[in-house]
């Protein structure tokens, strides 16, 4: 089975959702999206894929997004995937392709829903949320 994860290593929520596929028993296909972006007609497809909008698919948050004028409601999807392609940071994250689907994994917990072995044992977020007890209940 191969799990595909365009990861941002300095993003909590990537490093949590690369922790949990891996605790389901894969070694994921890791690729910084930041220095290695998708095509634009691979960027198109795994937001489809995801079931979101060109705009659900934009970060806000820490990016240029402000300030390149994306705010803009009459922007098209085009002109906003070349933003997105321009400026990789501005493509949310993460994004996890695996056989069962594809899921812009924020929440990290998402990715459950397309894991083959979503049943993972315990598991911590890096800031102490307990997602999975020792009883592998899940809490959220």
């Amino acid at each position: 089975m191969t799990v595909t994860i365009y990861h941002n290593p300095e993003c909590g929520t990537s490093r949590n959702t690369l922790a949990m596929i891996r605790q389901s028993g894969v070694e994921p296909v890791v690729i910084d999206y930041r220095t290695n972006p998708p095509s634009r007609d691979r960027l198109q497809q795994l937001i489809a894929d995801a079931g979101l909008t060109v705009r659900q698919a934009i970060r806000q948050k820490g990016t240029p997004y402000v300030e390149l004028g994306l705010e803009e409601p009459t922007l098209s999807d085009d002109a906003l995937i070349d933003a997105m392609l321009a400026e990789p940071i501005l493509i949310n994250r993460p994004f996890v392709e695996t056989p069962r689907g594809t899921r812009l994994c924020r929440p990290s917990e998402i990715v459950f829903d397309i894991l083959e072995n979503p049943d993972i044992g315990p598991f911590t977020k890096e800031d102490g949320e307990v997602i999975i007890d020792a009883e592998g209940k899940r809490l959220v």
